[in-house]
């Protein structure tokens, strides 16, 4: 039998699996988040506690079930395991549960099925006269946004105590002037600078947004005690909401500047590490001076169908995402990886040659010798014999080193705690993560797709003239049924067998992924 702590004892309990009594038994005393699971192991339910141990008991109590609704009485027969997470807060807690819930979907949570967000600070640093507001949807429009807030209170205290803080407006104008200044006390009761009306430079003003985005970012921490001092300010007032709203807003800020440390400290290793295994590289592969640009490839495909190919770069061994490529096979049909690679490195480097771009110092690419042999192939015809090419095989991560056709090939082992293997590794998996996602998106617009050619009586011509008139199917599942019916050729008949279709069709949604190359 597994014992309980002392505190729980079996007779006030409901009668539980053994996954839920020794489960039971780690619960800690902390906040966190915790995921119940049915007997197929789904998560049913996803919720949150200040105290992991007393909330998620409280469910297994003889009391709870007799009094509880019969929505909960079913969520606690359905309970075959669980899980938690240990947090620092309750307030991380919370930001936690929401991102989970939304992610997994329990069929048990009703909370967030709206998709209701936390609050964001937002400011756009192109505009004439920046101001920070509240919002709940990040956008990419050139704004920056801080959050999320666990409370609405803690994100409105942190905007509050900014505003006075460094003396930022609060009217609403784009570009405000003299004549909003007329009705506007701002200057007087909320320590606004007035850039309406020139009491402080526009450069002097964008400078107090950028230290507002510093303290925002957690990079201002000498700030934090006068936070602590407003805080300790409006509980002697016995304001004690405004009280817990700034003590959240210095717990996130001081959790910022721990995170934002740590970080740091992590990357300075990172591109030492990468530093370290370029210099390794040079020495390895008897090369000129240390390959500072690397660019790696990698091909995605399933029995030869949507077939794409992958190019990432890095900078001194770390990884600069907006160099990054695709490319859609088109000549290669079946499952011919070295004929893929060797189009997408034609496709590649003819265009450099052809505009005179820089070319890197290293080609990488995700394979062994056949890979390599095909893509050093390609790289000759364009008269890039110079251009150094390698392949690194994931069996035993051995590096294929064939630098010209004119040098002999050869096989390299280096330990795997060595910084040059450390540093192909990472661009290596990196480009096959990205050629993955690229494939997988691909995919899930051919199923999309295909809903529509399942639908009786829908040709060629149809569907051509509904994703002409809708732009996509996904839009079109937006679509009313009258205005299918009036997309020429369709009518009000297949117009409803169609929103029936699209109706009964699960709606997958495509992930992100950077723009194709030509």
């Amino acid at each position: 039998m597994v014992m309980l702590p002392a505190a729980t004892c079996y007779s006030c309990l409901v009668s539980l699996s053994d996954k839920v009594k020794s489960k039971l038994q780690e619960l800690p005393s902390k906040p966190g988040v915790y995921l119940m699971r049915d007997r197929q192991g789904r998560i049913i339910y996803v919720g949150k506690a200040a105290s992991l141990r007393t909330r998620v008991q409280s469910y297994f109590r003889k009391g709870t079930l007799r009094s509880a609704p019969p929505k909960l009485r079913g969520l606690i027969h359905s309970i075959d395991s669980f899980d938690f997470i240990v947090l620092r807060t309750e307030a991380e807690a919370t930001l936690t549960e929401g991102r989970m819930i939304k992610d997994y979907r329990p069929r048990y949570n009703v909370d967030f099925r709206d998709d209701k967000r936390f609050l964001l600070l937002r400011v756009n640093p192109a505009e004439p006269v920046p101001r920070f507001d509240l919002c709940r949807i990040q956008k990419n429009d050139g704004s920056l946004y801080f959050g999320p807030y666990a409370s609405s209170q803690a994100a409105r205290a942190a905007l509050e105590f900014m505003d006075k803080r460094f003396g930022l407006r609060r009217c609403k104008p784009r570009e405000p002037g003299p004549a909003d200044h007329k009705h506007c006390l701002n200057d007087i009761v909320r320590y606004c600078s007035a850039p309406c009306i020139a009491r402080i430079t526009r450069e002097a003003y964008l400078q107090r947004v950028e230290e507002a985005c510093a303290f925002l970012r957690g990079e201002r921490p000498d700030v934090l005690q006068e936070i602590r001092t407003a805080m300790e300010k409006e509980a002697e007032g016995h304001h004690f909401e405004k009280a817990a709203a700034l003590r959240d807003t210095l717990l996130m800020l001081q959790r910022l500047i721990k995170e934002r440390t740590r970080a740091r400290k992590t990357l300075e290793v990172k591109e030492s590490e990468a530093l370290a295994g370029i210099e390794e590289l040079r020495q390895v592969l008897h090369l000129d001076h240390p390959p500072k640009v690397i660019e790696a490839y990698d091909i995605s495909n399933i029995s030869g169908t949507h077939a794409v190919g992958s190019m990432v770069c890095a900078v001194d061994g770390v990884p600069h995402k907006n160099r990054y490529r695709l490319f859609r096979i088109k000549t290669i049909a079946g499952s011919d990886d070295p004929g893929m690679m060797a189009e997408v490195i034609r496709r590649r480097y003819s265009r450099n040659v052809a505009e005179q771009s820089p070319m890197p110092d290293l080609v990488l690419v995700d394979g062994g010798i056949t890979q390599l042999r095909a893509a050093r192939a390609e790289l000759d015809r364009l008269g890039l014999t110079a251009l150094p090419a390698a392949g690194l095989a994931k069996q035993f991560e051995e590096i294929h080193w064939e630098p010209s056709r004119t040098l002999p090939s050869s096989v390299i082992r280096l330990p795997l705690e060595s910084n040059a293997l450390k540093v192909l590794r990472q661009i290596r998996d990196e480009a096959h993560r990205f050629a993955l996602t690229y494939h997988r998106r691909l995919r899930l617009r051919r199923i999309r797709e295909s809903v529509l050619d399942e639908i009786r009586g829908m040709g060629d011509r149809k569907k051509e003239a509904l994703l002409q008139h809708f732009g996509s199917v996904a839009r079109l599942r937006k679509a009313s049924e009258e205005a299918i019916a009036a997309v020429p050729g369709i009518g009000p008949a297949m117009a409803h067998t169609i929103r029936t279709t699209l109706d009964s069709a699960p709606s997958v949604t495509p992930e992100k992924s950077q723009g194709e190359s030509s």
